[in-house]
């Protein structure tokens, strides 16, 4: 991530004693080291068990939020319902990653309907943002944060489209838990207050965003009661007006009325403009699967892309079955490898489609991939042109009730705290998704009024035999596409449950520097092999890694299997 300034260095300790141990220095974060223990059965790499639940699940990175999914669905919301009131949840508990001022994007099974349909609530650029503009105020590269990095938000324009659509209870039943919160209060996550103070000097630039996510000029800290009622008063305004108190309303004219005093370029009009659209997923196989994924301006092509390369690629290349399993280092050459083809076609084709033709079925089909096969030398890493990385923080949750509907759902401010430019009296960011475009002319993603920027926001979602198999997603910026790639493939290639598809080890690489990333372990196992190839490896922590969340339904059983990753705070719960 552009941000990744640092970690803290320590966190104030408590004055309670436990054996003499002051229990805030026993608990705060890095002080204690141990070896960890087994599980007793399975895979012993597994962190936990699968969530098993029959009558609804909610999967999401921060327990608070998951709970407040499970609360609407127990009020006798669907899944629709419940994946709502994560959302807005999320907003409050992990507003460096999202919130009402991000997009958003929807994989969703609807039961009564037998099918898969997809929504794109993202956002657009406002119709003053030329390049020429861009050009003349900051040169070659976009803004990453303040008012001129920001598009406009469609995030709650999607969640009216749920709810206008599929839900059952409505804004006022959905948003009580996230009101609730955000006027209590919540204690600050170690990894939440990690990211928290790495955002410190973005977060000092606005002064209204000080005012709310700094503590007298320093960041909130792990283990702090964090309050927000003017969220909690945002929400209230929709409860009670629904989406036009944003788009039409008080919001709005909120955010303009900043912009318009800070030389930003929102108006009403680019507001009352933003309507979520029903799309068309878009999709592939994979060993008697059906992976979906969204289609462009997100970079969903390049999960189907490095996922057909996987599947049609060994036997080109001469790879015997037995090389291609989890603990081979020719199959992780293979994915890298295939990983570099897929997002060299992104930084190549990938744009908003209402402006220029992006051919995803050329892209997405056996045939491309079979082609493309020749580029991969299993004994040389490929070098790499510099290119523009997309990166950036984000949420994903997934949510399943009784009556089957499934929501895979992902949305996002962009870098941690987005545009760090707080809207006034209401509590929340807006993004800095507009840093994604490029401001080099005749590209696909060059700037351009009214245009949808390259999105990373990608909701998975996998069907055999025409049902729901299962709801994922992998968060965290670029790490997206290649993260869903890897647990796919451990759970449709390799038969791991979806609790240890998203434990095992994963790799980042950054198409930007060529550096390839391996957790510690793995290195260990695959790094020096890797090497040799010539690749940049390097040993590394989960931060890079991604967030993964998924729920699969059980084929046999119909019930429901939840999972979450232990590299975030969240969890799975079923009932």
């Amino acid at each position: 991530m552009r941000r990744r300034l640092g970690v803290l260095a320590g966190f104030a300790a408590g004055v309670s004693l436990v054996a003499g141990v002051p229990v805030g220095a026993q608990t705060a974060p890095g002080t204690f080291d141990a070896y960890r223990g087994d599980r007793s059965t399975g895979w012993l790499g597994q962190t936990r068990s699968e969530v098993m639940a029959l009558n609804g699940m909610v999967a999401t990175s921060q327990p608070l939020a998951a709970e407040a999914g499970i609360e609407v669905l127990h009020a006798g919301g669907n899944a629709f319902d419940a994946a709502v009131a994560t959302a807005a949840a999320i907003n409050v508990v992990e507003p460096e990653a999202t919130g009402m001022g991000g997009d958003m994007f929807v994989l969703a099974w609807v039961a009564k309907e037998h099918r898969l349909v997809a929504l794109d609530a993202s956002g657009r650029a406002p119709m003053a943002a030329t390049l020429a503009h861009y050009r003349a105020k900051f040169g070659e590269n976009m803004p990453e944060d303040g008012l001129e990095s920001a598009v406009v938000p469609g995030a709650v324009d999607g969640w009216a489209t749920l709810l206008g659509k599929y839900g059952k209870l409505g804004w006022h039943g959905v948003l009580a838990p996230a009101i609730r919160i955000a006027e209590q209060g919540f204690p600050i996550s170690q990894r939440i207050g990690t990211e928290w103070g790495m955002s410190r000097d973005l977060l000092a630039k606005d002064p209204d965003t000080a005012a709310i996510y700094l503590n007298h000029g320093t960041a909130w800290h792990w283990g702090d009661i964090f309050r927000n009622p003017d969220l909690g008063k945002a929400f209230r305004l929709l409860a009670d007006g629904g989406r036009d108190a944003y788009y039409n309303g008080p919001i709005a004219q909120a955010i303009v009325a900043k912009s318009q005093a800070h030389g930003g370029l929102f108006t009403m009009a680019d507001f009352a403009q933003m309507h979520a659209r029903w799309v068309d997923p878009i999709s592939t196989t994979f060993n008697g699967y059906v992976i979906h994924e969204m289609p462009p301006s997100t970079q969903g092509f390049a999960v189907l892309e490095m996922m057909n390369l996987i599947e049609v690629c060994p036997a080109r290349l001469g790879l015997s079955p037995d090389r291609i399993n989890p603990k081979s280092a020719d199959f992780w050459h293979l994915m890298v490898e295939a990983k570099k083809i897929a997002y060299a076609d992104l930084r190549t084709y990938n744009g908003d489609p209402d402006f220029s033709h992006v051919p995803v079925a050329m892209l997405i089909s056996k045939e491309f991939a079979a082609q493309r096969c020749a580029k991969i030398d299993m004994k040389h890493a490929a070098a790499l042109d510099p290119s523009e990385e997309p990166l950036g923080g984000t949420a994903y949750l997934t949510t399943a009730d009784a009556e089957g509907n499934v929501v895979s759902f992902i949305y996002s401010v962009y870098n941690f705290f987005g545009s760090g430019v707080t809207v006034p009296g209401y509590g929340f960011v807006l993004n800095d998704r507009a840093a994604a475009f490029t401001l080099k002319p005749d590209r696909p993603n060059t700037i351009a009024p009214g245009k949808r920027p390259f999105y990373t926001l990608i909701p998975g979602f996998v069907t055999h035999d025409g049902k729901p198999f299962a709801s994922l997603g992998v968060m965290y910026g670029d790490q997206q596409a290649q993260g869903q790639a890897q647990v796919l493939v451990n759970m449709l290639l390799f038969g791991a449950n979806p609790q240890a598809a998203g434990d095992a080890a994963r790799f980042a690489h950054a198409q930007r520097t060529n550096r390839l990333q391996l957790e510690s372990q793995l290195y260990d196992a695959i790094g020096a092999d890797l090497k040799a190839r010539g690749h940049d490896v390097h040993s590394a922590d989960g931060f890079d890694m991604g967030g993964y969340q998924a729920i699969m339904i059980d084929p046999t059983t119909g019930a429901y299997r939840g999972a979450s990753d232990p590299r975030k705070d969240g969890e799975a719960i079923g009932f």
